[in-house]
This record gives structure tokens, sequence and C-alpha cells, in this order.
């Protein structure tokens, strides 16, 4: 006869044999998922001593040409449309030509007298607190595998965002806000992957405001408002809900997934009240807001980006990425490089400009890193008549604040921008310089899953020493 009270395996394994083989079972699960923290996003001690607390990406999605922005070549200007004068790297992304000199002139900046292309005169007026890298390379010429390779340190596997691991590594400085934010993500080449906590516990994971698709100003977190119950009823309905979730977890035992639909669901709630105070820009000075850009339909969208990335963190939000991004792929400039890179430009200068500016003025500079750039640099030679390729094998990216020397320029490439030559930084070692200047040990931040043990820079990866202050 069927058994009149089903039971489930785990009542099964506890009741029978005194209870080993649910032992061995409840080892195992801790084994390779350990029991969320009460608060998993309350503030944690760093390593040691970080110089930085918090970090803002500006992710220029494409891959800006490094030749043409940060990296100036003159004998790439002399020998114009003559073929390189050594080999070409043996994967390419696609048939290229010969040389192809920047449209664009260099000029020296601030007390540093570092070059910067006129392709950004409000940046240049920022390069004194600029750590510029030109010996940036990677692994991957395509953009999907760039861009999870630059954002998760793999181009292969589904693993964590860096800011998933930041946020596991230090947790947030505010309950009421998510410790990572993405602002206007794109969905293509990876899309959620790039911001996903992949196996990390789910709060570590990005909340998108959001995405490339839609305008900044359209940019919400969905389902933030509730028209139906006020927020009393919803605190009873969470309330209840979460108490019967945690008798279920008294008896199936540890279940990450569940405890992270627990704590998202309190998260969301906390967040129907801070969300709004932060996107409420007009809360802003309107000179703030017009250094931004926000007076501009050019510099509307990215300012409005800039703007926000700079109220979450100084409300305590630990990772905030800024993208930079629509349709065409944004900085993919295979063809038409001068009117695409002009454009792009225009939209996105002032805005940093002001951002930096404005973290200087509040005192937020000294402890937040800002980090801009792509997935990878541009050939300095031709694609067709007057385009770039795709470029990892050598690029351009630049910090400011937050521990990095300013008004520095680190590495070099090649005579003519191919190859990072000298004090080469590979994406693993950029990394584990930014979770150094977070106060962590990129060796030491593990998490423990499928049997082993996984880090942001996997087996690989140096503190780049020679760009900290």
């Amino acid at each position: 006869m069927p058994a009149a009270h089903p039971v489930s395996r785990r009542q099964m394994l506890q009741r029978s044999a005194a209870g080993f083989g649910y032992l061995a079972l409840s080892s195992l699960l801790a084994g390779d998922q350990p029991v969320s923290a009460a608060i998993p996003l309350a503030p944690k001690s760093p390593h040691f001593p970080a110089r930085a607390k918090r970090i803002i990406f500006l992710f220029m999605k494409g891959g800006p040409s490094q030749v043409d922005t940060f990296d100036p070549k003159p004998l790439l200007q002399e020998k114009d449309g003559q073929p390189v004068p050594f080999a070409k790297p043996r994967v390419q992304f696609a048939p290229t030509g010969n040389l192809l000199k920047s449209p664009w002139k260099f000029q020296k900046y601030g007390e540093s007298g570092i070059e910067v292309s006129e392709l950004f005169p409000q940046v240049a007026k920022c390069v004194d607190d600029l750590c510029i890298i030109n010996s940036l390379h990677g692994s991957n010429a395509a953009h999907g595998g760039a861009l999870l390779k630059m954002h998760t340190g793999s181009d292969s596997f589904s693993r964590p965002s860096m800011g998933s691991w930041v946020t596991y590594g230090l947790g947030t400085e505010n309950q009421d806000l998510p410790g990572f934010v993405t602002i206007c993500p794109t969905l293509a080449h990876g899309g959620v992957k790039n911001w996903s906590s992949a196996f990390l516990p789910a709060p570590y994971s990005g909340t998108p405001l959001g995405n490339a698709s839609i305008p900044a100003t359209q940019a919400q977190v969905r389902y933030l408002r509730n028209a139906a119950v006020d927020r009393g009823q919803q605190r009873r309905e969470l309330d209840l809900l979460a108490e019967i979730n945690r008798e279920h977890l008294q008896t199936t035992g540890p279940d990450q997934a569940l405890e992270g639909r627990i704590d998202s669901f309190e998260l969301a709630f906390r967040m129907q009240a801070a969300f709004p105070e932060i996107e409420d820009l007009g809360r802003e000075s309107a000179a703030t807001r017009t250094a931004y850009g926000l007076d501009d339909k050019v510099t509307e969208n990215f300012g409005r980006q800039c703007l926000l990335a700079r109220r979450f963190v100084e409300r305590g939000v630990r990772f905030v990425q800024v993208t930079h991004s629509d349709a065409a792929v944004q900085w993919d400039q295979h063809g038409n490089l001068k009117a695409g890179h002009s454009k792009n430009a225009l939209e996105v200068d002032r805005p940093i400009a002001a951002l930096l500016q404005d973290l200087k003025l509040r005192g937020l500079l000294d402890d937040t890193l800002v980090l801009w750039g792509g997935e990878f640099g541009r050939t300095p030679v031709a694609q067709g008549t007057d385009g770039r390729d795709h470029n990892p094998e050598g690029f351009t990216m630049w910090l400011a604040g937050g521990g990095v020397k300013s008004g520095f320029k680190y590495g070099a490439t090649d005579e003519f921008g191919y190859y990072a030559v000298e004090n080469k930084v590979h994406v693993h070692d950029l990394h584990a310089t930014l979770l150094h200047l977070l106060g962590l040990d990129h060796e030491r931040l593990t998490y423990r899953y499928a049997g082993r043990d996984f880090r942001l820079t996997d087996v690989s990866g140096h503190v780049v020493k020679g760009i900290l202050a």
C-alpha cells in the first residue's frame, strides 16, 4: 500500500541510519555552497588597508582606438599608407591593409605634459588626475569573448563579473541599495553575463538600470513601484513570505537559491524608497546639471548616466558601471573612423570631465577609483579605406583617483601602436590591481564551487605596482 504521508529524500535521510545520511548530505552541500550570511551585503573588512572604497567603470563598448585618443604615434603619421614592417597577429578578426594615420592632432596638457587627442578636449583638462596605461593586452579579438574577459576574467565560461567579486569581498555601505549597479548596460555580446554573479550568491549580482537600447531618461529598475498595495501591506506580505520560506529551510537545509530570493525581496522593498530619490536629478543644482551636459541633446544621455553614477557612489554603492553603447556597437569603427569616433567622443567627453571634477570637488576622488576603456583597442592599419579592426594586442585604458599615480603614463605599445611591448598589462593584471586598490588580495578572494576554488583572475594576474601612488 502507498504511504499515507510521503516523505522527502532529505526526511528519509534524517530518519534512517540514525541520521548519518543526512549529515553526509549537509556536509556535501556546505562544501560547495556555504550558507549565506544573515546580511550578505553587510560591509566587510578588506584583507589589508585599502586606497579605494568603490569603483566607477566607464565602459566604452566597441573598442576605442588607442592611437587616436591617448597613445600618439608620430611614426604612424609619417608612414601612412605603407605596409606594417612586422608580422600582424596570427589570429585577426578581419583582413586589414596598410598603416593608417590618425586624423586627429595631439597636444600636451597640464603640468604633466601628457599628450591627448583633440577628440577629448575636456578630459584633457583633467590629465593631471589620470593614470594612463598604454600597454593593456587581452586574448580575444571578438566582441563577445573580449567583453566577457574584461568583465569576468574569462572569455569562454560563465563566471562572476568583477562587480560581483568586489561586492562579495567588501559588501556595500548602504543596505537600502544594491552593492553593484550597472547603468544602461548592453544586452549584446554576453549581455547579462557581463554583470551576473554566476555561481556567487544572488545578492552579489549587478542590478541593471535600463539598458543600452533605451534613453537614460527612461532607464529605471523594473517593478520599483507597486500601485496595487501600500508599503504597510507589502511589509506584512513579505514578513509572512519570509516566515514560510524559513520554516521550509529548517526542514530542507541550506538552499542558496531560496535564501537569495528572500534577500532580493527585502532589498527590493527597501529600494522602493531609496531609488526614486537618487534618480531625481532635479535635486542637483542647475550648474551641476549643465556641467554634465544635461542641457545639450548630444551629451544629455551619457551625462545623466555619469551624474547618476556619482549619486550612487556617494550613497554607498560599491561598484557602478556606466556603459556608452548603442545598436551600432558605438566605438566599433570598421569604417568611417573619423565620423564615428568624433560622434562618440563628443557624447562622452564633457560628462566624463564633469564627473572627474565633481568627484574631486566633493572629496570623493581620493577613495573612488574611476576606470575608463573598452574591451580592446583598434589596429593602426586600415580596414577597408577608412576604418580600423579590433586589436587586443595593445590598447589603452586609464584610471583616476583611489590610490593610483596621477598625471602619469605607464607602459607602451610599439612605435606604430600595434603590440604592447613595455610593462605589458594583461586583463588579469588589471583585475588584480583593481582588487588590490580596494584592499583585496586577488589570490585570497576565492569562492569554492564544483569542487574547486575560483577567483576573478583565474590562475594568473599580478598587481601592477608601477601605477600605485
